[in-house]
Protein backbone atom coordinates (compact mmCIF):
# COMPACT_ATOMS: atom_id res chain seq x y z
CA UNK A 1 0.00 0.00 0.00
CA UNK A 2 1.39 3.26 -1.10
CA UNK A 3 3.51 2.32 -3.52
CA UNK A 4 3.81 4.19 -6.58
CA UNK A 5 3.58 2.21 -9.65
CA UNK A 6 4.33 3.01 -13.16
CA UNK A 7 2.52 1.81 -16.33
CA UNK A 8 4.61 2.30 -19.46
CA UNK A 9 2.96 0.91 -22.65
CA UNK A 10 4.29 2.67 -25.07
CA UNK A 11 4.76 1.25 -28.91
CA UNK A 12 6.47 2.04 -32.14
CA UNK A 13 3.53 1.90 -34.99
CA UNK A 14 5.17 -0.04 -37.41
CA UNK A 15 3.83 0.87 -40.28
CA UNK A 16 0.62 2.98 -41.34
CA UNK A 17 -2.05 1.29 -43.78
CA UNK A 18 -4.78 3.05 -45.80
CA UNK A 19 -7.28 0.87 -44.67
CA UNK A 20 -7.09 -2.49 -42.88
CA UNK A 21 -5.43 -4.41 -39.67
CA UNK A 22 -1.88 -5.20 -38.85
CA UNK A 23 -0.53 -7.67 -36.74
CA UNK A 24 3.20 -7.36 -35.55
CA UNK A 25 3.73 -10.47 -34.16
CA UNK A 26 7.53 -10.39 -31.92
CA UNK A 27 5.52 -7.39 -30.94
CA UNK A 28 2.34 -9.22 -30.21
CA UNK A 29 -0.22 -6.30 -31.01
CA UNK A 30 -2.72 -5.46 -33.63
CA UNK A 31 -3.72 -2.17 -35.63
CA UNK A 32 -6.51 -1.09 -37.16
CA UNK A 33 -6.65 1.86 -40.00
CA UNK A 34 -9.64 3.46 -41.56
CA UNK A 35 -8.52 6.38 -43.55
CA UNK A 36 -4.68 6.03 -42.90
CA UNK A 37 -5.68 6.98 -39.41
CA UNK A 38 -5.16 4.52 -36.53
CA UNK A 39 -8.13 3.72 -35.15
CA UNK A 40 -7.62 1.23 -32.21
CA UNK A 41 -4.66 -1.02 -30.94
CA UNK A 42 -4.89 -3.97 -29.00
CA UNK A 43 -2.40 -6.33 -27.49
CA UNK A 44 -2.81 -9.81 -28.87
CA UNK A 45 -2.39 -13.92 -27.93
CA UNK A 46 -0.44 -15.52 -30.89
CA UNK A 47 0.90 -18.96 -31.56
CA UNK A 48 3.41 -20.83 -29.81
CA UNK A 49 7.19 -21.16 -30.87
CA UNK A 50 6.63 -24.45 -32.15
CA UNK A 51 3.07 -23.70 -34.02
CA UNK A 52 3.66 -20.35 -35.37
CA UNK A 53 1.18 -17.58 -36.25
CA UNK A 54 2.69 -17.60 -40.15
CA UNK A 55 3.19 -13.68 -41.83
CA UNK A 56 1.61 -12.36 -44.68
CA UNK A 57 -1.48 -10.64 -46.63
CA UNK A 58 -4.80 -11.69 -45.61
CA UNK A 59 -8.68 -10.80 -45.59
CA UNK A 60 -11.43 -11.54 -43.66
CA UNK A 61 -13.34 -14.15 -44.86
CA UNK A 62 -15.91 -14.83 -42.70
CA UNK A 63 -17.54 -13.56 -39.68
CA UNK A 64 -19.46 -15.10 -36.40
CA UNK A 65 -20.51 -15.01 -33.38
CA UNK A 66 -20.80 -17.77 -31.01
CA UNK A 67 -18.98 -19.77 -33.55
CA UNK A 68 -18.74 -23.73 -32.86
CA UNK A 69 -15.58 -24.68 -32.62
CA UNK A 70 -14.35 -27.84 -35.24
CA UNK A 71 -11.20 -28.98 -33.73
CA UNK A 72 -8.60 -28.99 -36.50
CA UNK A 73 -6.99 -33.10 -37.02
CA UNK A 74 -3.60 -31.48 -35.73
CA UNK A 75 -5.13 -30.80 -32.57
CA UNK A 76 -7.37 -33.55 -31.76
CA UNK A 77 -3.89 -35.27 -32.65
CA UNK A 78 -2.08 -33.30 -29.82
CA UNK A 79 -5.03 -34.00 -27.19
CA UNK A 80 -4.61 -37.51 -28.17
CA UNK A 81 -0.83 -37.60 -27.20
CA UNK A 82 -1.51 -35.78 -23.85
CA UNK A 83 -4.14 -38.02 -23.03
CA UNK A 84 -6.69 -36.01 -22.88
CA UNK A 85 -10.21 -36.42 -24.36
CA UNK A 86 -9.89 -36.08 -27.98
CA UNK A 87 -12.70 -33.70 -29.10
CA UNK A 88 -13.89 -33.21 -32.77
CA UNK A 89 -16.21 -29.71 -32.24
CA UNK A 90 -17.13 -27.38 -29.56
CA UNK A 91 -20.17 -25.82 -28.85
CA UNK A 92 -20.50 -22.09 -27.66
CA UNK A 93 -20.42 -21.30 -24.76
CA UNK A 94 -17.88 -20.97 -21.42
CA UNK A 95 -15.92 -24.00 -22.66
CA UNK A 96 -15.26 -22.78 -26.34
CA UNK A 97 -12.09 -21.66 -26.95
CA UNK A 98 -12.95 -19.00 -29.75
CA UNK A 99 -14.85 -16.83 -27.00
CA UNK A 100 -17.96 -15.50 -28.47
CA UNK A 101 -16.53 -13.58 -31.80
CA UNK A 102 -14.57 -14.83 -35.01
CA UNK A 103 -12.89 -13.57 -37.98
CA UNK A 104 -11.57 -16.03 -40.10
CA UNK A 105 -8.85 -15.34 -42.85
CA UNK A 106 -7.61 -16.16 -45.82
CA UNK A 107 -4.71 -17.15 -44.39
CA UNK A 108 -5.00 -21.21 -43.63
CA UNK A 109 -6.65 -21.82 -40.45
CA UNK A 110 -6.15 -18.67 -39.07
CA UNK A 111 -8.94 -16.56 -37.65
CA UNK A 112 -9.08 -13.68 -35.03
CA UNK A 113 -11.24 -14.27 -31.96
CA UNK A 114 -11.81 -14.04 -28.37
CA UNK A 115 -10.50 -16.64 -25.89
CA UNK A 116 -11.83 -17.77 -23.06
CA UNK A 117 -8.36 -17.38 -21.16
CA UNK A 118 -7.42 -13.56 -21.10
CA UNK A 119 -4.07 -14.46 -19.56
CA UNK A 120 -3.28 -15.79 -22.35
CA UNK A 121 -3.39 -12.71 -24.38
CA UNK A 122 0.54 -11.01 -25.22
CA UNK A 123 1.64 -14.46 -25.12
CA UNK A 124 3.14 -16.60 -27.66
CA UNK A 125 0.57 -20.01 -26.59
CA UNK A 126 -2.35 -20.62 -29.36
CA UNK A 127 -2.12 -23.42 -32.03
CA UNK A 128 -1.67 -19.97 -34.57
CA UNK A 129 -4.79 -17.88 -34.25
CA UNK A 130 -4.87 -14.34 -32.86
CA UNK A 131 -6.24 -14.27 -29.81
CA UNK A 132 -7.58 -10.79 -28.11
CA UNK A 133 -9.24 -9.69 -24.91
CA UNK A 134 -13.44 -10.26 -24.70
CA UNK A 135 -13.72 -6.66 -24.46
CA UNK A 136 -11.41 -6.06 -27.22
CA UNK A 137 -12.46 -8.45 -29.85
CA UNK A 138 -16.12 -7.28 -29.39
CA UNK A 139 -14.89 -3.74 -30.13
CA UNK A 140 -13.04 -4.83 -33.40
CA UNK A 141 -15.66 -7.22 -34.09
CA UNK A 142 -18.38 -4.36 -34.74
CA UNK A 143 -16.05 -2.30 -36.66
CA UNK A 144 -14.04 -4.58 -39.11
CA UNK A 145 -16.39 -5.91 -42.23
CA UNK A 146 -16.06 -9.12 -44.09
CA UNK A 147 -13.48 -8.58 -47.34
CA UNK A 148 -11.14 -6.26 -45.24
CA UNK A 149 -7.88 -6.72 -45.78
CA UNK A 150 -4.60 -7.00 -43.42
CA UNK A 151 -1.26 -7.92 -43.19
CA UNK A 152 1.15 -9.94 -40.53
CA UNK A 153 4.54 -8.99 -40.22
CA UNK A 154 7.48 -9.95 -38.41
CA UNK A 155 9.57 -6.90 -36.98
CA UNK A 156 11.27 -7.37 -33.78
CA UNK A 157 13.27 -3.86 -33.89
CA UNK A 158 11.35 -0.92 -33.95
CA UNK A 159 13.19 2.38 -34.24
CA UNK A 160 10.84 6.49 -34.80
CA UNK A 161 11.88 9.59 -34.43
CA UNK A 162 9.45 12.03 -32.90
CA UNK A 163 9.29 15.12 -31.50
CA UNK A 164 12.89 15.54 -31.91
CA UNK A 165 13.50 12.22 -29.83
CA UNK A 166 14.43 8.98 -31.19
CA UNK A 167 12.85 5.73 -29.50
CA UNK A 168 13.67 2.05 -29.84
CA UNK A 169 11.58 -0.73 -29.49
CA UNK A 170 13.08 -4.09 -28.72
CA UNK A 171 11.15 -7.65 -28.78
CA UNK A 172 12.53 -11.11 -28.25
CA UNK A 173 13.19 -12.66 -31.58
CA UNK A 174 10.22 -15.92 -30.58
CA UNK A 175 10.09 -17.35 -33.73
CA UNK A 176 13.91 -17.32 -34.21
CA UNK A 177 14.02 -15.63 -37.53
CA UNK A 178 17.14 -12.82 -37.17
CA UNK A 179 17.24 -9.41 -37.02
CA UNK A 180 18.10 -8.64 -33.30
CA UNK A 181 21.46 -7.32 -33.31
CA UNK A 182 23.67 -4.46 -33.39
CA UNK A 183 24.26 -4.69 -36.75
CA UNK A 184 20.83 -5.06 -37.57
CA UNK A 185 19.90 -1.63 -35.31
CA UNK A 186 22.87 -0.02 -37.29
CA UNK A 187 21.29 -0.86 -40.34
CA UNK A 188 18.09 0.81 -39.58
CA UNK A 189 19.87 3.53 -38.06
CA UNK A 190 21.61 4.27 -41.68
CA UNK A 191 18.56 3.79 -43.43
CA UNK A 192 16.95 6.49 -41.60
CA UNK A 193 19.54 8.56 -41.09
CA UNK A 194 19.33 9.06 -37.31
CA UNK A 195 23.20 7.07 -36.56
CA UNK A 196 24.67 10.02 -35.61
CA UNK A 197 21.78 11.31 -32.80
CA UNK A 198 21.43 8.59 -31.24
CA UNK A 199 23.15 7.24 -27.98
CA UNK A 200 24.69 3.79 -28.28
CA UNK A 201 25.94 2.77 -25.09
CA UNK A 202 21.91 3.19 -24.01
CA UNK A 203 20.63 1.58 -27.38
CA UNK A 204 22.95 -1.52 -26.77
CA UNK A 205 20.89 -1.63 -23.02
CA UNK A 206 17.60 -1.52 -25.06
CA UNK A 207 18.94 -4.47 -27.25
CA UNK A 208 19.95 -6.52 -24.42
CA UNK A 209 16.61 -6.26 -22.55
CA UNK A 210 14.30 -6.92 -25.05
CA UNK A 211 11.79 -5.18 -22.79
CA UNK A 212 9.01 -4.43 -25.54
CA UNK A 213 8.99 -0.85 -24.61
CA UNK A 214 9.71 2.42 -27.10
CA UNK A 215 12.91 3.55 -25.11
CA UNK A 216 14.47 6.57 -25.39
CA UNK A 217 18.08 6.69 -27.19
CA UNK A 218 18.62 10.30 -28.35
CA UNK A 219 22.18 11.05 -27.86
CA UNK A 220 22.33 13.93 -25.51
CA UNK A 221 25.25 16.72 -27.57
CA UNK A 222 28.42 17.86 -25.42
CA UNK A 223 28.28 21.29 -24.22
CA UNK A 224 30.68 23.49 -26.30
CA UNK A 225 32.75 26.88 -25.39
CA UNK A 226 30.99 29.75 -26.51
Amino acid sequence: PGQDIVVDNRHILPAVLENGLLINLPQRMLYFFRDAQLVAAYPVGLGKPTWRTPAGEFSVINKSDNKTWIVPRSIQEEMRRKGKEVKTRVPPGPDNPLGKYWMGLSLDSIGIHGTIAPASVYLFQSHGCIRLHPDDIEALFAQVPKGATGRIIYSPLLITESTGRIFLEVHRDIYNRGGVSRVALEQLAHEKSLTERIDWVQAEEVLRLKDGIARDITSIPSAGLH
